[in-house]
């Protein structure tokens, strides 16, 4: 079998029982690392049959990020003449570094590095050996130095060893890993000495030599120390390999630190300002515990975590924290901190550096308040550029919140795709000092991530859709779902948006008459795919939403979907307020809208990319 189908086949189905296992402890975030020692005597397993198959099945079963093996021939005429961790690399697909120790029977016998990783850089010195010659192998990589070896039979010769693999260590300039078949038992002097200068990770509780039986720990991972150690062990753990080689390998898990400057993955942004509350999101690139400082000026802050059923929500990266109890009017100072939660068990936990941003501002508007400016964009689809230049022509107008109606994060396959697009428009925005408010288009609900979109905002009343006041006027946002009937093959029956719009049409009724509705100077509808002045396309809320819009004393209707400017005066298309369709993500047809109402006037500027106005209606 080729080495790479073998690979595959075995990481897909795997070559014991022990691959579950193996796979289920393997550490997942990206500032971790497994590591792996394993004296493989040249594949050979205790039925004195060499399979290199079945060794690297032992490797894949692990699926460390670095490996250091012992005991390798290369171009024997014992091993057929094969280098032995050129056969071993190609079937775990991970790349291979060689250092000989000796000049062996035609050929060379030695150690070796497997890393995911691709090395930087790397050297072997010799190590003293009396039975035969050791060597040590530096193998650097960019966040840290691992050293593979072998060491003696002879006390005298570890002892000289470990002096020279110190100084090796103390001169890194970088964490230096230490990994092997060390030849010493765990009460040994050897031992001792290494503990005054390394960190042993392995469990010297458990043995790994003979591997059918084994009744003596030999083989070690362990870290040099300094005085701030920038890792926690995870886990470790010698894995069930009773007959790949005459020793079992052994496995530990790290988690780095993170420098503080490299946890914040987002700026902080303003969600949901209703209800005298304020939601603040961000999002970190490792697991915190995260808090919001904030206060009327900068040197008295309140604290505030989010607490779920007596528990601080944290060790994860998306943070969401509501402050409530606000003055509106009040202008407010915050900033966010994340502190690295470098291990999360249930009777120890250890933290890492802390992450604090720099002070933003917010103000709530009193319910009073008569004045405000919106802008909003649609129909982006992760379009930057397309962004960037509509927001030139907008960014001096001073506005108060920012509406993305639709189709702005579209098609997310991933979480990073989504966070990397919701995050450069909320910096473009500046979101981090008025809030964002993201309708959700058709091509929002497409893709894998398109669910996991819900844990990237705040939405108003938690749906979807909802109502929130600006001041005197009521702003109004549905939901149209996808532009295809449900049972439409292209969504698999995994669809059910004639629900959803049902949902609102009970929604509709009870804003319409609802007391905030009804006492609002001004009133706006805000929906992605156009109740009115949809074409000759599929209009998916026509024959629901209608017959409650038609005597609603809305003042405006902003729609997206279509990718044409579109302004529809009353009663043109059935409609009983004025309609205003935004343009596409393309350059020479987009379109940015600007809300402004100022005393009992309202108006709406619709610009395009050469700050040039499509339209300016008086409302």
């Amino acid at each position: 079998m080729k080495p790479i189908i073998l690979a595959l086949f075995l990481l897909v189905c795997g070559s014991r029982p022990g691959l579950v296992h193996a796979q289920s402890t393997q550490p997942s975030a990206k500032n971790t690392l497994r590591i792996m020692s394993y004296n493989i005597r040249n594949a050979m397993g205790m039925d004195r049959v060499t399979d290199f198959d079945r060794l690297a099945g032992e490797i894949l079963n692990v699926a460390p990020d670095v490996v250091a093996l012992q005991e390798i021939d290369s171009a024997t005429r014992r091993s057929q003449s094969i280098d032995v961790l050129h056969e071993i690399a190609d079937r775990v697909l991970m790349h291979r570094v060689y250092a000989p120790a000796i000049e062996y029977d035609g050929g060379k016998y030695g150690i070796g590095v497997l890393s995911k990783e691709k090395p930087l850089q790397h050297r072997s010195l010799p190590l003293p050996g009396r039975e035969e010659e050791r060597a040590l192998l530096l193998v650097e990589f960019e966040q840290y130095l691992f050293a593979c070896t072998h060491l003696s039979l002879t006390d005298e010769d570890r002892m000289a060893s470990l002096q020279i693999i110190a100084r090796e260590a103390a001169a890194s300039g970088k964490p230096f890993i230490l990994a092997g078949d060390l030849n010493a038992r765990p009460d040994s002097p050897f031992m001792t000495a290494l503990a005054e200068q390394f960190d042993v990770l392995t469990d010297t509780g458990k043995p790994t030599f003979p591997a059918d039986t084994p009744t003596e720990c030999i083989d070690y991972i362990a870290v040099y120390k300094t005085p701030c150690q920038p890792y926690t062990l995870l886990s470790r753990f010698v894995p069930e390999a009773p007959m790949a080689s005459d020793h079992r390998p052994v496995v530990a898990d790290i988690r780095w630190k993170t420098p503080k400057e490299a946890i914040f993955r987002t700026n902080p942004y303003l969600q949901n300002p209703v209800d005298g509350g304020m939601t603040i999101m961000w999002q970190t690139w490792v697991p915190t515990y995260s808090w919001v400082e904030y206060g009327t000026d900068t040197l008295h802050l309140t604290k505030v975590h989010t607490l779920v059923d007596g528990q601080v929500i944290c060790n994860g990266t998306q943070n969401k924290i509501r402050l409530t109890g606000l003055v509106p009017g009040q202008t407010y100072y915050y900033r966010v901190c994340s502190q690295e939660i470098m291990l999360y068990q249930a009777y120890k936990k250890e933290f890492g550096e802390t992450a604090v941003s720099p002070f933003s501002t917010f103000t709530l508007p009193p319910a009073s308040a008569t004045d405000f400016t919106a802008i909003i964009f649609n129909d982006l689809h992760k379009q930057v550029p397309t962004l960037k230049v509509l927001y030139e022509q907008v960014q001096d107008t001073g506005y108060d919140f920012v509406v993305f109606n639709g189709d702005c994060v579209d098609d997310p396959a991933t979480e990073d795709v989504a966070i990397s697009h919701m995050s450069i428009q909320c910096e473009v925005v500046g979101a981090d000092r008025v809030p964002v408010f993201y309708l959700r288009g058709n091509h929002e609900i497409r893709n894998a991530y398109s669910i996991g979109l819900r844990d990237l905002f705040d939405y108003v009343g938690d749906k979807t859709y909802g109502a929130f006041n600006w001041g005197d006027t009521r702003i109004v946002m549905l939901d149209c779902g996808e532009d295809k009937p449900d049972d439409h093959w292209v969504y698999y029956g995994l669809n059910d948006f004639t629900q959803l719009r049902l949902d609102q049409v009970d929604f509709l009724e009870q804003e319409l008459n609802s007391p905030a509705f009804k006492n609002a100077s001004r009133r706006v509808l805000l929906n992605h795919i156009p109740v009115y002045g949809n074409g000759d396309a599929y209009s998916p809320c026509s024959g629901l939403w209608p017959p409650l819009l038609e005597k609603a004393p809305f003042d405006i209707n902003l729609s997206a979907h279509t990718h044409r400017f579109a302004y529809h005066p009353v009663k043109t298309k059935g409609n009983n307020f004025p309609v205003v369709i935004g343009g596409s993500q393309r350059m020479d047809t987009s379109t940015v809208m600007v809300l402004r109402k100022r005393g009992k006037n309202m108006s709406l500027q619709v610009l395009n990319t050469k700050g040039e106005e499509m339209l300016m209606l008086e409302l």
